[in-house]
């Protein structure tokens, strides 16, 4: 078993080799904001763009002895204004990851997804945990458990390719992509087994690309080969998943917390399909997740570079 936040300390290592990605930084008004976009910056993993009341901004700063002094400050006079600000930035092409202060995440995504002024691309915007579970071999991708309440089929179909298009960002291209049920045969009264179905025979036609599908698959047979090999399920997903498509925010957000507060978990946090990544952060992460979310988000940043550099190329 690999020692705790292995698997996150080799994804940050990755961002060290990059050079800081401009980031805009909406509204980073307490410590735990604040520092966490400092010490990302002083990991070479960003470059902060701090969008905010500059007073507010500057005080904290001072009672918590950062010191701010080779980063801009874009000066706005609330939160609402910040989140607007920086999502301008990030539609001018000025920051190419925006992150998340000390406002609330509707506040910010209310800005992200406004029809006119906001960050929307032809996919839908979707939320991805990528998960450090002590006794997994590897992170596992966890998807939607923050952004769609009730995810349609369509819906589904883009969280599946945000998420498998995350993973080769990761360096992990063809993941293995569980859709989960409660079970692994298709039940017409169960609608997540019609629907991960569907997506696995949407995969088959190409509408799907990049990953390997299979279910419905029920947990256990999804992320243990025993339980897999117990129910002979014949299938080149079970049991060694890298991405687990929930049925819904319920489920997906019951099974992260499980993860995390049962089984010693930490979950790096990133909204995908807007036209930059996107970084949540919670109060309550600690100091390498909050590392690890900002190294994922330039990963995911410095991939659009480069697949835009080859489409330039052709």
């Amino acid at each position: 078993m690999e020692r705790s936040h292995e698997k996150y300390d080799r994804l940050i290592a990755r961002c060290q080799a990059l050079t800081p990605m401009p980031t805009a930084v909406a509204h980073p008004c307490d410590e735990s904001s604040l520092r966490g976009a400092v010490e990302a910056a002083e990991m070479g993993i960003l470059k902060p763009i701090l969008v905010g009341p500059r007073a507010r901004i500057e005080a904290v700063a001072a009672e918590f002895q950062l010191d701010l002094s080779g980063y801009e400050i874009v000066d706005t006079p609330h939160s609402h204004a910040a989140a607007e600000k920086a999502v301008e930035l990030a539609r001018e092409g000025k920051a190419e990851m925006l992150m998340k202060g000390s406002l609330h995440t509707d506040e910010l995504m209310g800005a992200v997804v406004k029809s006119a002024t906001g960050l929307r691309t032809e996919r839908r915007i979707s939320h991805a945990f990528i998960m450090d579970v002590p006794s997994l071999d590897r992170a596992i991708i966890v998807t939607d458990a923050a952004i769609n309440i009730f995810p349609t089929l369509e819906d589904k179909m883009h969280i599946t390719q945000n998420a498998i298009d995350l993973s080769a960002a990761l360096g992990h291209p063809q993941p293995k992509v569980a859709i989960l049920s409660a079970m692994e045969t298709v039940n017409p009264h169960v609608p997540s087994t019609v629907e991960a179905a569907a997506l696995c025979k949407m995969a088959d036609r190409n509408q799907i690309t990049g990953g390997i599908l299979d279910g419905p698959l029920a947990l256990d047979n999804a992320i243990d080969l025993a339980a897999a090999k117990i129910k002979k399920i014949d299938s080149p997903v079970a049991g060694k998943a890298d991405i687990l498509v929930v049925p819904d925010l319920e489920a997906g957000n019951m099974l992260a917390k499980s993860l995390s507060f049962l089984a010693g978990a930490d979950a790096a946090g990133i909204v995908l399909g807007a036209r930059v990544p996107i970084i949540l952060t919670s109060r309550a992460d600690s100091i390498t997740t909050r590392l690890a979310s900002c190294a994922v988000a330039a990963l995911v940043a410095q991939a659009r570079r480069e697949n835009a550099g080859k489409a330039v190329a052709t």
